[in-house]
């Protein structure tokens, strides 16, 4: 699995989710809210031998410098519209695919915690996703991964900060 994929999520559908496994939904507002999501990472992201191989050494190169300049923080805002069945979904999709496997460790009205192992294509990620319903308007979370392939490490850790903007939601176009 692509530590990409996880950049796409959208945060509160994490922070309000899970049906399954016993998972209490955080206490938290329904209606728009606004994230705040700053993302590190460190280390190359996994290319496999073969990929390197068949690169032009200019191709290289570029990848390398692609690859050092994603390990430079960055921060995003997303606003999101939360709805009665997102707290019924499960978090990012991780339930629904069969690489990986969320592992419940807290859940309480005010805090959703759960550790993930996803093994696709040879590369095993393995991680933590932590919220906190500060109050039902704020939402703290802080999510950690790593991936190993082919003995190179890369880790990815996500601090979100949250915050209720009010019920009603824009439509969409």
């Amino acid at each position: 699995m692509k530590i990409g994929i996880l950049l796409g999520i959208g945060v509160l559908g994490c922070a309000a989710v899970w049906a399954a496994d016993n998972v209490r939904p955080l206490n938290i507002k329904l209606g728009q809210w606004e994230s705040r999501i700053t993302t590190v990472k460190t280390g190359p992201p996994p290319m496999s031998p073969e990929a390197l191989e068949k690169m032009a050494p200019e191709q290289r190169a570029k990848a390398e410098q692609i690859a050092k300049s994603m390990t430079a923080p960055q921060t995003r805002t997303a606003k999101n519209c939360l709805a009665r069945a997102d707290l019924n979904r499960s978090f990012g999709g991780f339930a629904e695919n069969p690489s990986c496997q969320r592992t419940l460790v807290t859940s309480t009205p005010s805090q959703q915690e759960f550790k993930i192992e996803c093994t696709n294509k040879g590369i095993l990620t393995t991680g933590t996703v932590h919220f906190d319903a500060i109050d039902p308007e704020h939402v703290s979370g802080k999510i950690r991964m790593t991936m190993d392939h082919n003995g190179e490490h890369r880790t990815m850790n996500m601090t979100i900060a949250a915050h209720w903007l009010g019920e009603a939601c824009p439509v969409m176009k």
